[in-house]
C-alpha cells in the first residue's frame, strides 16, 4: 500500500502536461526570435505571420554589421568585457564579505551589515545623475571605466552570500582550519570558497545577466561610437521606421554568450547540490 509521502512525490501525467506546457511557453520567445531574424523585411509582415526559420539570417546579420550607427561589434566586446569583469570582482567581494559577516567577530558587523542592506532599498535610477558627475569629474565619460568601477562591489551579493555561508559552513570547520595553522585567506579559498560553489555559481549568472542587460547607465555615459550591446541594439530602432530582420538578428547573436554563460553556471550550481546532497 502507497503512502501519504509517497503519494505526495509521485508524478502524474498533468505534472508532465505542465512542465512541456511551461517549456514551450519559455522556449517560443527564442525560437520567434530567430524564425523573425532569418526572414526577409517583406515576409515578416505577411498574414499569417511566417512560423519557420527561414535563409536570410546572414544577410541580415551582416546588414547590422555594415551599420556604422550600431557599432555592432564594439557594443559586444564591451559588454563581454564589462559582464566578466564586473561579474567575477562581484562573486569575490561578495564571498569575502560574506565570509566576514558569517564566521568572523569584529566590532561593528552587525552596522556594517545593516549599512549595506539599506543601500539595497535606494533605487539606481536615485543615482545616475551624482554618479554621472562623479564620472565627469575623474574623466571617466565615454570609458568602460565609467560602467565597471562602480558596479564591482553588489550590496545583494554581500548579503545573499552571507546567508549562505552561516548556513553552508560549520564554526567547527572554520575551527579545525585554524588549528591546521592555515590564515584566514587561506581559510577562505581552500574551505569557504568551494563551499560557496552552488551560491557563488546563481550570484555569477545573475550579476552577469543583470550587467549584460544594463541599458539606461551605459546609454548615459557611453558615446554612440563606444556603446555596450544593448545600446547598440537601440541604434537599430529609429524614430518611423524599425528593420526588425536585423534587431532580431542581432539580437540572436548577443542571447549566445547568455546561454554560454548560464551553462556554465548552471553546471557549477548543479554539481554543487549534488556534491553537497552526497555529503549529507
Amino acid at each position: 500500500m502507497i503512502s501519504a509521502s509517497q503519494r505526495l512525490w509521485r508524478t502524474s501525467p498533468l505534472t508532465y502536461v505542465a512542465l512541456v506546457l511551461a517549456a514551450l511557453l519559455s522556449i517560443y520567445p527564442f525560437y520567434y526570435m530567430l524564425v523573425i531574424g532569418s526572414r526577409s523585411l517583406d515576409s515578416i509582415n505577411d498574414v499569417p505571420p511566417p512560423l519557420t526559420p527561414g535563409g536570410a539570417f546572414g544577410d541580415n546579420f551582416g546588414r547590422v554589421l555594415d551599420n556604422d550607427a550600431a557599432n555592432f561589434l564594439t557594443g559586444m566586446m564591451n559588454s563581454i568585457i564589462v559582464s566578466s569583469v564586473v561579474t567575477l570582482s562581484v562573486v569575490l567581494t561578495g564571498s569575502l564579505a560574506g565570509f566576514a559577516f558569517a564566521k568572523l567577530k569584529f566590532r561593528g558587523s552587525n552596522a556594517l551589515l545593516l549599512a549595506i542592506i539599506v543601500t539595497m532599498m535606494i533605487p539606481t535610477q536615485m543615482g545616475l545623475i551624482p554618479l554621472w558627475s562623479m564620472m565627469q569629474d575623474l574623466g571617466w565619460y565615454d570609458t568602460l571605466y565609467a560602467v565597471t568601477v562602480p558596479f564591482l562591489v553588489s550590496a545583494f551579493g554581500v548579503f545573499m552570500m552571507r546567508q549562505y555561508a552561516s548556513q553552508a559552513i560549520s564554526d567547527e570547520l572554520i575551527e579545525a582550519g585554524r588549528v591546521d595553522g592555515a590564515s584566514t585567506f587561506r581559510i577562505y579559498w581552500s574551505i569557504v570558497l568551494p563551499a560557496l560553489r552552488p551560491a557563488a555559481g546563481v550570484l555569477g549568472l545573475l550579476t552577469f545577466m543583470e550587467t549584460w542587460n544594463s541599458f539606461i547607465w551605459p546609454y548615459a555615459i557611453l558615446t554612440p561610437e563606444n556603446p555596450t550591446l544593448q545600446v547598440s541594439l537601440s541604434f537599430l530602432s529609429y524614430a518611423y521606421y524599425t528593420d526588425y530582420s536585423q534587431v532580431f538578428a542581432a539580437t540572436a547573436i548577443g542571447t549566445i554568450p547568455l546561454v554560454l554563460v548560464f551553462l556554465v553556471f548552471g553546471r557549477q550550481i548543479i554539481g554543487g547540490i549534488m556534491e553537497g546532497a552526497v555529503k549529507s
